[in-house]
């Protein structure tokens, strides 16, 4: 039978291994690391002792993929958010809070609505954001919409740099494009933030894992594919330490690891560039904030966080575009969330236990240059196939770019007819 070596055990590798196992092809699972999920991963901090995430991933229930991958493993329950569309927001400068509503229903009522916008804006504010939907390649957000303003500050500025991971000068306005018409431009229905209840690992990788081995497929981990070697226009064989993996006829590869990693093993292979890191901090605090153990986020104006978690008694912090802040050290990293933490939630005390988790190569760099250099999934190897959420999918780097990627590197392994030319 065919075998399909999927190499590289994140999202997009998951994701590939379950859609191809789903139809019944053989697979192989190989990742260089003891755990999957890659930058999707959880771990046991020894100091908080809980298990945390190595980043706050927000998920929106207009994300299709995501919530198939969900369906499927069974995990759907698994993701927490509001009842309704609302996105709560505190601006750490004066003070005020304020919450955006988007209704039910493609036609955004909301907008006209004071209650369910940022303060200070009206429905004419929200016109310069349509020039995002026939934004050019070259363009930034900041070129294409007016980098100004309560709607900027207070909605636009923070939406951009959470989904794209670059400050709106820089971040390429075609990628906003799909995250406004998948989510927003869908009504309430489909812009429902979720986040993971208890953390990713139980949402997303080990659920997947065990659907994987309950399938059959030889899973590898704690090994790493060293060189790929080619014959006939077609990946022969590959190396894992001093094993030799010699590929049938009919075999095919969907390499699903990081850009840097990618590029190692082809050294023709043009991947975009390393961008802006991502800085998380989690903090334990003596009792839940919430008080009641609610499952929480909110969105920082003016501050030097950018959005707050509250899972139970864990707070997590994320900084986007983090270029600056990663250079910091973890204690003044730390101590600059915590009092933002402290106005935002209403909380007092010194900085309480705390793990800082700096991504320093969260995404790609999201600007249009290097936007245009996203390979897509078919190389010029007749049986080797790229995923990750640095391919051309048409997103910005995110859990549901990951996902496609994967399910669209599959679908081509199972028709090969289609579309498999380089």
């Amino acid at each position: 039978m065919a075998r399909t070596y999927v190499i590289g055990a994140g999202l997009a590798g998951l994701s590939a291994a379950l859609t191809l196992s789903r139809a019944g092809r053989a697979v192989t699972l190989i990742e260089a690391t003891k755990r999957a999920g890659g930058r999707c991963r959880s771990f046991h901090d020894p100091a908080l002792d809980c298990i945390i995430d190595n980043g706050n991933h927000l998920v929106m229930s207009g994300n299709k993929a995501a919530m198939k991958f969900l369906d499927e493993v069974g995990t759907r329950h698994r993701m927490v958010g509001p009842r309704s569309a609302a996105f709560p927001f505190f601006d750490v400068e004066s003070g005020k809070r304020w919450t955006v509503r988007p209704n039910w229903g493609p036609i955004p009522f909301w907008v006209f609505a004071p209650w369910r916008r940022v303060p200070r804006t009206s429905f004419l504010s929200f016109l310069p954001a349509l020039k995002l939907l026939t934004a050019g390649p070259r363009q930034t957000v900041a070129d294409v919409m007016q980098a100004k303003g309560a709607l900027y500050r207070g909605l636009w500025e923070p939406l951009v740099i959470a989904a794209i991971n670059a400050k709106p000068e820089h971040a390429a306005a075609v990628l906003m494009k799909p995250v406004l018409l998948e989510t927003f431009a869908r009504g309430a229905g489909a812009c429902r933030p979720l986040i993971a209840k208890v953390n990713l690992a139980e949402s997303f990788i080990d659920p997947a894992i065990d659907i994987l081995e309950s399938r059959g497929v030889d899973i590898r981990f704690g090994e790493r594919v060293q060189a790929l070697a080619t014959q006939g226009g077609k990946v022969g064989e590959f190396t894992i330490g001093d094993e030799q993996v010699v590929l049938d006829d009919g075999d095919d590869v969907i390499l699903a690891v990081p850009p840097w990693d990618a590029a190692s093993l082809l050294p023709d292979l043009k991947v975009p560039g390393a961008g802006e890191p991502i800085v998380n901090v989690h903090f334990r605090l003596p009792r839940p904030p919430m008080g009641d153990g609610t499952v929480e986020l909110m969105g920082l104006v003016g501050g030097f966080a950018q959005w707050i978690f509250v899972r139970d008694d864990i707070v997590s912090i994320t900084i986007s575009a983090a270029r600056e802040e990663a250079q910091l050290g973890a204690d003044e990293i730390a101590a600059r969330c915590w009092k933002d933490v402290q106005v935002a939630l209403g909380v007092d005390g010194p900085v309480p236990q705390f793990r800082v988790v700096k991504e320093k190569r969260a995404t790609f760099a999201q600007d249009p240059e290097t936007v245009a250099k996203r390979p897509g999934p078919i190389t010029s190897l007749g049986n080797l196939l790229l995923a990750g959420d640095w391919t051309n999918t048409g997103l910005p780097a995110t859990i549901e770019g990951a996902i496609r990627s994967g399910r669209k590197a599959a679908g081509l392994v199972l028709k090969p007819g289609k579309g498999r030319k380089a």
